[in-house]
């Protein structure tokens, strides 16, 4: 690799060569073991060389730099192989009398390190790994796929050949010399099947996957890559494009966290933040190393297996007290989307709902245009949504709520109520879904991925030619708890809507989701679609260059919000809330006798419950208040039961009480601190920076109870806050 890292510093490498061979598909076979917290077994890679890549279009194709015939030279350690003992697996597939030689090749299990799992010395081979793209004759081609805290147990290629039936896939009826190039084509044939072959192309995905070995495979792990190699390959073209990896993920991993949920029950989850999936499997993280997945998990048969896939799996009993759950996608997307939790979930399922439920009342009006894609997609060729004349017309699509046992009471009171409303919202506003199904799952306290973003221009940083490059600042440990680029990102949506009007903005936003569906864009792909709506007599100096100086590159409140009136000055609901502060602020100024006869009349007052939104915009105009007393926190607390409300008002509440000191309510911010653990890391600070010996004790003493529930980064986040 041509990639150089500095270990003080805190981007996020991205090590995969993907200008010179891709993951065209995935097929994870998983164990998850509760006891000793280890995901285990195997994944099988299933490739496409540089030489057969489509060519990009857009921007695109200047940043996935697919083309490269560049050469990459690795400074790795020396490659070394690690036996495996007992690490055989039978499988139960017919060769059909098939003559396995590979064409020029023979048997020489010495030479190649494929040695049937015997001991081996460390350093077989003195020669240092890299990669000729250019056929020069002199070294071996080098995969190299992103991985950390794995533990890679052997690497082999698949004998694809093997599958009964698999001639098909071939130009010859039937096979009888078997070679590399032959596995090749079929793996070829297989990866580029017609969208309309989408089961077929499963299936034997499977079977493919549960093919034997035919030799093992040179490996080495780094910090954060695994490379693979095999002798007299040198060219991606002849490197093997089926290959299965034998690993198991680490307790301590990154990509996986090991918890309980609010019931107290053992669950797992990726996290997708902040090195994505590669402390899960082997894989390639660049974006632009789109691919499609299946994957058979099996788990104690109280768990449920959940997972992004585009089928609603359900459980199949292996044997007593085991259960196999299976799920596929087969629109190509990122590594990094690939999510799987396994817990002891509860399906919430909805209650039948009468026709005056306001939560099925329709709150857009039906969209009057067809929303199939005229004139074909742009994205490459999938099983997709926006062609099928019945799925464009679905308003709602299937989903499904799991939940702990403890929250089921309130999910069926709220989300499960709520769901079918914003899918008829998103439908009414962007068109067809582009996903046929949805699980929503509500995940432990400790989840702290609150941002999942790289934000940047045409790059993530530098790309070399091999296609690896790094995320800038991807690991630093402030990176999960920054909003700033969040923030910007709603004002300037903001900003956009008012300049277009609300009708042309969504209208904007439509097109947005029929153009780029299936894709990888960039920001000014999005931006530049939106200019280009606005009449040019109204855009002034609006355009994609000034829009990342003012408000992606620039520090502070970017220029057009300088001096503009604030946001929903003219709005009902925000000036309730303006009545509502002035009328608190009044209370809190009366003398004691006159306040509490005003306490008593509150109830006579207050007797519409303000919205969730009002009641945040409410606290944090109050937070603007040098002095509150504390009969008035108490006054607000049982008015609007605050400790009762969703964790955006508890944790402007929490504020509240922390600013003012106000003991009664120290037990709501202990609470929050627990059940609240992404949120809560912002309250830590806030706790100490009073220098208030009791809130300093009490932010110690709840971190001393959170820490082992909390990730790594937020522990060590709030570890430097507090000692």
């Amino acid at each position: 690799m041509d990639i150089k890292l500095d270990p003080a510093r805190d981007d996020l490498p991205l090590m995969a060569n993907t200008s010179h061979i891709l993951v065209k598909h995935y097929v994870l076979d998983l164990d998850v073991n509760f006891e000793s917290r280890v995901i285990e077994g195997t994944i099988v890679l299933f490739f496409e060389d540089g030489n057969r890549f489509k060519p990009q279009t857009g921007s695109t194709k200047e940043t996935c730099q697919l083309a490269s015939k560049e050469a990459c030279k690795s400074g790795t350690p020396e490659l070394c192989h690690l036996p495996v003992p007992n690490a055989r697996t039978t499988f139960n597939v017919g060769y059909n009398d098939f003559i396995i030689c590979d064409k020029g090749e023979e048997d020489t299990s010495d030479k190649d390190g494929n040695h049937d799992n015997q001991e081996q010395a460390p350093g077989i081979s003195s020669s240092k790994y890299c990669c000729d793209t250019e056929n020069h004759g002199r070294e071996d081609f080098l995969v190299v796929l992103d991985c950390c805290d794995l533990s890679v147990l052997k690497v082999e290629e698949v004998d694809v050949a093997a599958v009964q039936g698999i001639e098909k896939f071939t130009r010859s009826s039937k096979l009888t010399v078997v070679s590399k190039e032959l596995r090749n084509e079929i793996v070829h044939e297989l990866v580029t099947l017609p969208a309309d072959h989408w089961r077929e192309q499963l299936d034997y995905f499977a079977r493919c996957s549960q093919a034997p070995s035919c030799g093992e495979l040179f490996f080495d792990t780094d910090a954060w890559s695994l490379q693979i190699k095999k002798t007299g390959a040198q060219t991606a073209t002849d490197f093997p494009h089926a290959i299965r990896i034998y690993y198991k993920t680490r307790p301590e991993g990154q990509s996986v966290t090991w918890t309980s949920d609010q019931s107290g029950r053992p669950c797992v989850y990726t996290m997708g933040s902040p090195i994505n999936n590669r402390a899960l499997f082997p894989c390639q993280e660049p974006p632009v190393a789109m691919s499609t997945w299946q994957a058979t998990v099996r788990a104690a048969a109280s768990f449920v297996v959940l997972m992004s896939g585009e089928n609603s799996a359900k459980p199949t009993q292996l044997h007593e007290g085991c259960s196999s759950w299976h799920y596929y996608v087969t629109m190509p997307m990122p590594a990094s989307t690939f999510a799987i939790a396994v817990g002891c979930w509860t399906e919430v399922k909805p209650e039948a709902c009468s026709s005056g439920d306001p939560a099925m009342e329709r709150p857009f009006p039906p969209p009057e245009t067809d929303c199939r894609c005229v004139g074909g997609c742009g994205h490459t060729e999938y099983p997709c949504r926006f062609q099928d004349a019945v799925a464009t017309t679905q308003e709602t699509i299937p989903h499904r709520v799991f939940a702990p046992g403890c929250l089921e009471g309130v999910c069926q009171e709220t989300l499960v109520r709520l769901l079918p409303a914003c899918l008829l919202a998103a439908h009414a506003v962007l068109g067809t879904h582009p996903f046929s199904r949805l699980d929503v799952l509500v995940v432990p306290a400790n989840f702290s991925s609150l941002g999942m973003a790289r934000p940047s221009k045409e790059r993530t940083g530098h790309v070399s030619d091999s296609g690896a490059s790094v995320v800038k600042h991807g690991l630093s440990p402030e990176k999960p708890f920054m909003q700033v680029h969040y923030l910007k990102g709603y004002f300037l949506l903001r900003f956009l809507a008012r300049r277009l009007g609300q009708e042309t903005y969504f209208s904007c936003l439509r097109k947005f989701v029929h153009k780029f569906h299936g894709q990888l864009i960039l920001s000014q792909d999005f931006l530049q679609m939106l200019l280009e709506s606005i009449p040019e007599e109204k855009r002034l100096e609006l355009s994609v260059e000034n829009i990342f100086q003012d408000w992606l590159e620039s520090s502070g409140i970017p220029k057009p919000l300088q001096g503009a009136r604030p946001a929903g000055a003219d709005c009902g609901l925000v000036r309730r809330v303006d009545a509502e502060v002035t009328r608190w602020m009044q209370l809190d100024r009366r003398p004691r006798k006159r306040r509490r006869r005003q306490e008593e009349e509150e109830e006579e007052v207050v007797s519409e419950k303000l919205l969730p939104d009002q009641l945040v915009l409410l606290l944090e105009r109050l937070l603007e208040e040098k002095t509150l007393t504390h009969p008035t926190l108490q006054a607000l607390q049982r008015t609007y039961h605050l400790h009762e409300q969703d964790a955006e008002v508890r944790h402007r509440w929490c504020e509240l009480i922390v600013k003012h000191k106000y003991t009664r309510g120290y037990g709501h911010v202990e609470r929050f601190l627990w059940e609240d653990q992404a949120m809560g890391v912002y309250l830590y600070g806030e706790l100490m920076v009073g220098e208030d010996a009791r809130q300093q004790q009490l932010a110690r003493r709840c971190f001393e109870r959170a820490r082992g529930q909390m990730d790594r980064a937020s522990a060590e986040l709030v570890a430097e806050m507090l000692f």
